[in-house]
């Protein structure tokens, strides 16, 4: 694929950014079964947040743009060949994994209204209404923004000048995939989707994966590029479960046990390598501590804020205290990855674990330095539940600087969750 030359073309109307209802992250229509089946009735409220506040998105993207891409998205339906794809592939080993009722659904689902407005040089992108339809704006939102930020940049470019810019790029995330050829016993997947350059960036990241890494590439967590490139579609489950359960709890009580609430509904529905552990939405530590006998029986954890190694450290020790063998347990590390961190990782707990990474933004855009001004570097764009039934979300992570909600409210999760002094460490991506 010439991608220079199919970038330079992007001239008429409308070019669609996201281009099918499954251009989405797996783990986030896991999530939404889940939420179909026990939380029906619950309204949410998601809202764009850049954490980047130096990068002044709507003085970069167009309005008109912008609102032509959200559209086009609206109109969006699952097609038969994805409906047929969701219904008779087989997920982590099992057949069927999407139910007839949730299928039916989904089959008719048109993604609900979006409130947008431009406050200063910032946009305010809103989505109300019930959890499981408007949870699903998440990923598509945030690949507007990245790609039409990605197009504004280098709008003037001529097509020399595209071809030589994406020539570096390759030739950078290829000398990546070397440097990981050499790590022994590697497990790495595609999570790149949220914060890409662009759809069909991510699509050849994903081919340059499978050819130079064979089988220690494990897949994609985006769904339409594993149905295309035949790959396994990767992902368990995000912070949004256990942030709007907290925010439905009706006392102090219900709220320290919500996040396991969450995990007893997930354990209903999934076994094997879906029994992963998020548990860094509130402290990892106090999470752990305080968690039932049943869960110390998962598969493994993700560790997704705060210092990597600190976070398994804390994980092989909550297994040995609850006599499970951590060699048969499997560490996801997914925050914030390059080459260097994947194999310093690796190299300390390869053999103590079973280790598996997830590899994002610097992945799927790693832009920086090829452009004047590092225009292209990618930057923090999140887009999180802010309300669920008119009650605050939180999220206090192990790392202060990805935290969120009403001072208040972040206080008393503390207090609550039992957290101390936290580590602030710089989030670039």
């Amino acid at each position: 694929m010439d991608i220079a030359t199919r970038v330079y073309n992007h001239k008429w109307k409308i070019d669609p950014i996201v281009r099918s209802l499954i251009d989405t992250d797996f783990y986030k229509l896991l999530m939404c079964q889940s939420v179909f089946r026990n939380r029906p009735d619950t309204d949410v409220t998601f809202s764009l947040i850049n954490r980047s506040t130096h990068i002044p998105l709507a003085d970069l993207i167009d309005e008109g743009e912008l609102r032509e891409q959200l559209d086009h998205i609206r109109s969006l339906r699952l097609s038969r060949g994805e409906s047929t794809w969701l219904r008779g592939n087989t997920f982590y080993g099992k057949r069927q994994m999407f139910r007839p009722d949730f299928m039916e659904w989904f089959e008719g689902l048109q993604l609900p209204p979006y409130h947008l407005e431009r406050k200063g040089d910032q946009y305010e992108l809103t989505f109300e209404g019930k959890w499981h339809e408007v949870m699903l704006w998440e990923i598509p939102a945030l690949a507007v923004l990245m790609e039409l930020r990605s197009r504004a940049v280098i709008n003037d470019m001529r097509r020399f000048e595209l071809q030589v810019l994406y020539a570096r790029a390759m030739t950078r995330v290829w000398e990546k995939i070397e440097r990981l050829r050499g790590i022994q016993g590697l497990s790495i997947a595609d999570f790149g989707t949220r914060r890409r350059h662009s759809f069909l960036w991510q699509d050849w990241c994903v081919q340059a994966m499978m050819e130079g890494l064979g089988s220690s590439f494990t897949g994609t967590s985006n769904c339409l590029i594993a149905m295309r490139r035949e790959v396994e579609a990767i992902g368990t489950n995000a912070h949004e479960l256990p942030m709007v359960y907290s925010a439905l709890a009706k006392d102090d009580t219900a709220l320290a046990q919500a996040p396991y609430d969450v995990l007893s509904d997930w354990h209903d529905e999934h076994e094997g390598n879906l029994r992963i552990i998020l548990p860094d939405t509130y402290g990892t530590k106090g999470f752990l501590d305080h968690a039932p006998d049943w869960l110390a029986g998962w598969t493994g954890i993700r560790i997704d804020s705060g210092d990597p190694a600190s976070g398994a450290e804390v994980a092989i020790n909550w297994w040995n205290e609850r006599g499970e063998d951590p060699k048969t347990k499997r560490v996801i590390f997914s925050d914030g990855l390059d080459v260097h961190k994947i194999a310093e990782l690796h190299k300390q707990f390869a053999g103590r674990v079973n280790v598996s990474f997830g590899w994002g933004t610097l992945l799927t855009n790693d832009f920086r330095g090829l452009v004047p001004d590092d225009g292209l570097a990618p930057f923090s764009l999140v887009c999180k539940a802010v309300s669920a039934n008119g009650n605050p979300t939180v999220k206090l992570s192990d790392n202060p600087e990805k935290a969120m909600g009403p001072k208040d409210q972040i206080e008393r999760y503390k207090r609550v969750f039992g957290v101390g002094k936290q580590e602030a460490i710089e989030v670039v991506v």
